[in-house]
């Protein structure tokens, strides 16, 4: 089993590093294979909803996202992470997501994901709930912990200093964990995700 743990700062080890590291650590020991992908400091688009994606299978801006897609098959659990930057997750993170989600749901189908946030001081439930839209969109499970997935610290050295936040992350890697071994225990029984039926849209026209 493996978990990609996303890390959507645009410093590649800072504080969002240090809370994802956390989780990370705590899968190992569960047995379970980590990989920190950092979405980087080069300029990422927005989605342009161009559809190019649902018929190529790749997006038509060839950069970090077609690479994490790549990726993602091969995953059995994601962990998205971000600062905290006006009460929302990063600017990277965001157009990451946007195009990572748009068109290519049905990967992330049936696989369990968690948000995690670092913030100095405040602003961070509303970029919690915002990573989350994208998990309760795509039929994934949400894995939660003892408390919002969260630590607080201007410093990486700060943020270790919060020891809630440290035990939350570390509680999350474990239910992470059991998580994927309950699932992968139900599939060895014939437990398989719901097929569900072909969705319907409607417009809310009169």
């Amino acid at each position: 089993m493996k978990v990609i743990l996303v890390n959507g700062s645009p410093r590649e080890k800072g504080c969002t590093y240090t809370a994802l590291c956390e989780v990370a650590g705590v899968l190992q020991k569960n047995g379970i294979e980590t990989e920190i992908f950092h979405v980087g400091t080069k300029p990422i688009s927005g989605c342009l909803a161009c559809g190019k994606c649902f018929r190529t299978g790749k997006c038509i801006i060839d950069d970090c996202v077609n690479v994490f897609l790549e990726k993602v098959p091969g995953a059995d659990g994601f962990v998205f992470g971000s600062p905290v930057h006006y009460a929302a997750v990063s600017g990277q993170l965001a157009s990451f997501m946007h195009r990572v989600f748009y068109g290519k749901s049905h990967m992330f189908r049936g696989k369990p994901g968690a948000a995690v946030v670092s913030c100095r001081r405040g602003g961070a439930a509303t970029a919690f709930d915002q990573i989350n839209k994208y998990f309760t969109i795509s039929g994934m499970p949400v894995v939660s912990s003892q408390y919002w997935n969260q630590v607080h610290g201007s410093t990486p050295e700060q943020v270790v200093q919060d020891e809630e936040g440290m035990q939350t992350m570390r509680t999350l890697g474990n239910n992470m964990a059991w998580l994927l071994k309950c699932i992968e225990a139900g599939r060895e029984k014939g437990i398989l995700f719901p097929e569900g039926e072909k969705p319907l849209r409607t417009d809310f026209i009169r």
